[in-house]
């Protein structure tokens, strides 16, 4: 018999895959209580409605997508390689904060320590560009976003190929290209 937190953890799975695959409009309760086999009445006692079920897992993709990595003031641009290294692992993490913001949720970064991760990274920067690793001409936060946009552009992409990204090779030239643009553009400016 299953424990009330295995079961959550089974229904939350199962949800999870529904939703990236359905969206919130689209993801039947019947096919989540069924996938997480579980009664629907269960599934409802834990979770009240399909839309709460939706915002708990986004939040918990949301913790488990930004406890993956954090900045580092003497890496910077390796953090586009974790980003990269995140998408490719864990594209239902990107599917279901896609699909959040379709939907209109707020998607609130979780606190580790008593410190989101966006602070942390603007912190980092910040840290970074006074140590002069990183160009000081750029405002934080809008660095932040482009290394977020860089690490994940392949994501992002309509590849018409998308079974290269499955070769090794193709993977590493990938994230070597995107660190390495990230690189060029932190780079602090002569002066």
């Amino acid at each position: 018999m299953r424990s009330k937190t295995e079961l959550r953890e089974e229904i939350l799975a199962a949800a999870r895959a529904e939703f990236a695959q359905y969206g919130l409009a689209g993801s039947r309760i019947d096919r989540i209580s069924s996938a997480a086999r579980a009664s629907k009445e269960r599934l409802y006692a834990h979770f009240g409605d399909k839309a709460t079920l939706f915002r708990d897992v986004v939040a918990a993709d949301g913790r488990r997508y930004f406890a993956a990595f954090r900045m580092r003031p003497e890496a910077v641009a390796e953090f586009v390689g974790d980003v990269y290294d995140l998408a490719r692992s864990h594209p239902e993490h990107l599917r279901m904060l896609t699909w959040a913001r379709l939907e209109g949720l707020t998607i609130e970064p979780p606190a580790f320590d008593d410190e989101a991760p966006p602070d942390h990274a603007l912190a980092t920067i910040e840290a970074a560009q006074a140590a002069g690793k990183v160009d000081s001409s750029w405002a934080p936060a809008d660095l932040l976003v482009l290394l977020f946009g860089i690490g994940l552009a392949w994501a992002q992409f309509p590849d018409p190929h998308p079974e290269a990204a499955a070769d090794p090779t193709v993977v590493a030239s990938r994230r070597a290209a995107a660190v390495e643009a990230a690189s060029r553009i932190i780079a602090p400016t002569a002066r």
